[in-house]
């Protein structure tokens, strides 16, 4: 809790930054808010002693007064309702919801994003952005209604002091009621992972992509009944708490009520003795009435905002772990601004968060300076990890990368990102123009038209971009009213955007060509084969070719052949095929399989 008044301060800031005039509004009806409390009671006892004294006069403005200040009461509470609600709201998706997608990509690396706790805390804080901004405002909220309980006791005190007892009991519901949330915040990250599952198979059944498939294998009931069994498993933790919860708030409130009707039954029997005046009466019966509804406020408010701790805790574990990777990963050292040796991997092993295999087992290997290196091997056999430690997505758990003899856990990962390039299996596919979704492939040249046509005719794609209804400035991607792209354009896209960079220091084509035709694939590699030389004879840079096809390999100056996370076998497509080893073997079924029928 220590942390939270600093969260708030942070997120109030962030409102009056998104949006200045409506927590101005929001400010002004708490405060004025407060001060009614006080003129309704103090309205009200003035009118009944100016009738109880027979002046006519002072009862009518009294009475008005008592009139004015309750309207302007009920007023408030609507105002205050709907400006705090909009404020919040506004802020969330504008302010906060950013900062939450900033702090996610702010870390280099990607084995965050396969952790089941960091995914279980994003999902939560993802849908629970309002909430977070809102925090900030229970807690203004809650000190405006602690403020309006203490006019309301003082006017009780100055009627009989022994009223002021109420307030030690109001923090009996209080403290339950705080018991009770610290159950409903567990439980919300402990059903996270299946409101995740459920979330997914929704998407898939009712998204495009997984609905085609769906429809095929007639497999729609068979998921909703496993999206209905995660929702009752996350549904079920989340009701047990609320349970639980709600039999501690009815604790705190029993406490309360016994106190208060002893109260009550105390002022009662002091008016029937006569010690106070009519005026005193009234406001006594009054206030006890109105302390009831001021004490729920209260407690609701307060309990509303100790309730926030569900999505505060995730948010600042969130940012407690952001924090945490971006200092481990300070590194300040600028890449080489060219290669001469290469870049080498010395013992290097790498296991997966969560499983138990090593996806690299003790890799040692040198990717001279100006080579094109393939990566051959079949599936799993640790290919895509290799080149992603090489693109500094993850820290080897021992050994280390070298540039040029340099650690490349040293060098700065913005620097080291901007001299490298790639295109992976599983490309993205962003859906904005056509010109932007090759452009963001180097932001700084993302306005130069030769750069653009350039990169469109390495991944041989200008019959793509002359095609689209409006050009270069078409939209993609249906969903959005725009031009839906097969998965080979999707990929062709995704090769021109990997082609932007103009000096990179290693390259990386991870199964480039998976979607295309043999035409189209023999053509994109004879030109990426141009561009690695070209780009070689410049910066030294080192092109990798990730690729279970064998024949794709054959011009590179080293193929590396992998099994079970090992290089088991390097050298020239030639020196391999003599050596009559795995990579042989593998060659020869592939070409067995793409051989025709005899008499075929």
């Amino acid at each position: 809790m220590s942390r939270y008044p600093s969260l708030w301060w942070e997120v109030l800031r962030l409102s009056w930054r998104t949006a200045p005039g409506l927590t101005a509004g929001a400010y002004a009806a708490v405060a004025v808010s407060v001060g009614a409390v006080a003129a309704v009671g103090l309205s009200l006892r003035a009118t009944v002693d100016a009738t109880a004294q027979g002046a006519a006069g002072a009862a009518l403005l009294g009475a008005a007064g008592v009139a004015g200040a309750y309207a302007l009461t009920l007023v408030l509470q609507d105002l205050t309702t709907e400006l705090v609600g909009t404020v919040s709201d506004r802020t969330g998706r504008m302010a906060v919801h950013p900062r939450v997608h900033r702090d996610i990509n702010a870390v280099q690396g990607l084995e965050h994003l396969e952790r089941g706790d960091f995914l279980d805390r994003v999902s939560l804080v993802r849908r629970s952005t309002g909430s977070i901004a809102r925090s900030g405002w229970n807690a203004v909220l809650s000190v405006a209604s602690v403020l309006k309980l203490l006019v309301t006791v003082v006017l009780l005190g100055g009627v009989d002091p022994v009223l002021l007892v109420l307030i030690p009991l109001a923090a009996a519901p209080v403290w339950c009621d705080h018991r009770g949330q610290l159950l409903v915040q567990r439980a919300e990250v402990e059903g996270a992972e299946a409101h995740r599952v459920q979330q997914h198979l929704f998407d898939t059944l009712v998204g495009a992509a997984g609905g085609k498939e769906v429809r095929v294998a007639g497999a729609a009931e068979r998921l909703l009944g496993l999206q209905a069994r995660a929702w009752r498993e996350a549904e079920r933790v989340r009701f047990r708490a609320r349970a639980f919860a709600a039999l501690w708030t009815l604790a705190g409130w029993t406490v309360f009520v016994a106190g208060f009707t002893g109260g009550i039954a105390l002022v009662v029997r002091l008016a029937a003795g006569g010690t106070g005046g009519v005026g005193d009466l009234v406001l006594t019966v009054m206030l006890a009435v109105s302390l009831r509804q001021t004490m729920q406020s209260t407690v609701a408010t307060a309990a509303e905002a100790t309730g926030m701790r569900r999505v505060i805790e995730p948010y600042l574990w969130l940012r407690d772990l952001v924090r945490a990777e971006r200092e481990r990963g300070a590194a300040d050292e600028p890449p080489p601004e060219a290669l001469s040796r290469g870049i080498a991997l010395a013992g290097v092993s790498f296991t997966y968060p969560g499983t138990g295999r090593r996806a690299l087992d003790d890799v040692s290997v040198l990717l001279p300076a100006g080579s094109v290196v393939a990566v051959v091997g079949e599936y799993g056999s640790g290919k895509t990890t290799l080149v992603k430690l090489l693109l500094s997505f993850y820290e080897p758990d021992s050994g280390c990368v070298l540039l040029d003899g340099r650690d490349l856990g040293r060098v700065r990962t913005a620097g080291w990102r901007a001299r490298t390039s790639a295109v992976f299996q599983d490309f993205g596919r962003f859906h904005t123009v056509f010109r932007e979704t090759v452009g963001i492939g180097d932001l700084p040249r993302m306005g130069d038209g030769e750069a653009l046509r350039e990169a469109v005719r390495a991944a041989d794609a200008e019959a793509l971009a002359e095609r689209l209804p409006e050009g270069w400035e078409t939209q993609l991607g249906r969903e959005l009213g725009g031009t839906e792209l097969s998965e080979g354009q999707w990929q062709r896209t995704a090769l021109a955007r990997a082609s932007m960079r103009g000096d990179p220091l290693l390259f990386v084509l991870d199964e480039p060509t998976a979607s295309l035709d043999a035409p189209s694939e023999e053509a994109i590699f004879r030109r990426y084969m141009e561009r690695a030389r070209a780009h070689a004879a410049v910066t030294g840079a080192v092109t990798v070719i990730v690729s279970h096809r064998f024949s794709t390999v054959a011009g590179a100056d080293l193929v590396l052949v992998m099994d079970r996370g090992r290089i088991v076998e390097s050298g020239t497509h030639g020196e391999l095929l003599a050596l009559d080893g795995r990579h042989s073997e593998l060659y020869g079924m592939q070409a067995r399989a793409y051989a025709p029928e005899p008499g075929g």
